[in-house]
């Protein structure tokens, strides 16, 4: 009886597991709205809503370019390491935002 309670919990547990990777994978965890919030900060050197430069680039239609700024091809994966990193003059974020806030902001960054 316990066995089988216990296998039952493990299968339960590994479709849970499954779920929460599946929806990461595909962006649902991530909120665009708190992205949005995040933004503000950022807005200090790169405009949302345009694609002239301020400090750093514009960003409107950033994940429609198919290299950023850097000349670097523009992926999730590369937006995200300049965010983490900085780059040309940007500050690394990597310690002032949690992982979660940094999927927050790519997926506001998507909307653009």
């Amino acid at each position: 009886m316990a066995q089988r309670a216990l296998t039952r919990f493990h299968s339960r547990l590994g479709r849970l597991a499954l779920g929460v990777a599946l929806a990461a994978s595909l962006g649902l965890a991530a909120d665009p709205a708190k992205g949005r919030a995040l933004f503000e900060q950022c807005s200090v050197c790169h405009y949302a809503d345009r694609t002239d430069k301020k400090i750093g680039p514009g960003l409107k239609g950033l994940f429609k370019r198919s290299r950023m700024s850097n000349g670097k091809k523009l992926t999730e994966q590369n937006v995200r390491a300049v965010i983490e990193r900085g780059a040309n003059g940007m500050p690394a974020y990597k310690d002032i935002l949690s992982p979660a806030q940094i999927d927050e902001l790519v997926a506001f960054l998507k909307t653009l």
